[in-house]
């Protein structure tokens, strides 16, 4: 079996490095190219899987020339809307052929907290989540913290739960993001690379979800696997429970 050719949109950055590292050491697949922000990308048209970890001024217009020359994607950029998904999954209809994967995080340990965070969300009146990240992080909320807040807020409306207890008048700012009902608050801080706290809280009682990524090396896994799924699943893939049999 020919390996699968990767390329690296991203290739210098702190993630896009670990990932050349990751596709070289993986069995069966091998890095073809990769380029950053500005650069040209036809180097990249060798590759069978693009993986994209720029950001999100320039994610789209990536998505649009891989897919136009029928090349899958595995996109771990952030700050999809729910206009720039309908824009994904249009170009997919234009191209049958490729498939995309589009994940929030690709830490195994964060898709088994997302998991475990909506599983308790109905037992749970109060829910919060802190998201902690380092300084260089460019969106805020993370797109981990707010995939887990739409979640969260699925379970509870399921449950027909009431909005979160919250009698808080005068904020100014301190409370802050709020999505689809669920507080989240961001810290940005030097030494930290990713970490997240789900707290929800009950009458006497209180349970916190927490998982931290220590190094970038924890998402390699996920996105080697990424890699192997969009060769063989065309169309768009949101999040990575499919990937993972999970």
């Amino acid at each position: 079996m020919n390996d699968i050719r990767v390329g690296v949109l991203g290739a210098s950055g702190k993630m896009g490095s670990e990932v050349v590292r990751a596709v070289e050491l993986a069995e069966g697949m091998t890095t073809v190219g990769g380029c950053d922000i500005g650069e040209p990308r036809e180097q990249l048209g060798r590759a069978q899987v693009v993986v994209d970890f720029t950001n999100p001024n320039s994610v789209m217009d990536n998505i649009e020339w891989c897919l136009e020359r029928d090349l899958h994607m595995v996109i771990g950029t952030t700050g999809f809307t729910e206009e720039r998904l309908a824009r994904v999954r249009e170009l997919c209809d234009e191209h049958p052929d490729a498939g995309v994967l589009i994940a929030s995080n690709f830490s195994i340990g964060a898709v088994l907290m997302m998991q475990f965070a909506a599983k308790a969300a109905p037992f749970y009146p109060s829910v919060e989540i802190v998201e902690l990240h380092h300084p260089n992080k460019a969106d805020a909320p993370s797109g981990t913290s707010a995939t887990t807040a739409r979640r969260i807020a699925a379970a509870r409306a399921a449950a027909e739960m009431d909005p979160v207890p919250d009698a808080t008048v005068h904020d100014d700012g301190a409370r802050g993001a709020v999505v689809d009902g669920v507080h989240i608050h961001g810290v940005r801080l030097q030494g930290l690379v990713a970490h997240q706290e789900v707290l929800l809280g009950a009458l006497g009682e209180t349970l916190t979800i927490r998982h931290d990524s220590f190094d970038r090396s924890s998402f390699m896994p996920g996105v080697v696997a990424g890699i192997r799924y969009v060769v063989d699943n065309p169309g768009l893939t949101l999040e990575m429970e499919s990937v993972l049999g999970i």
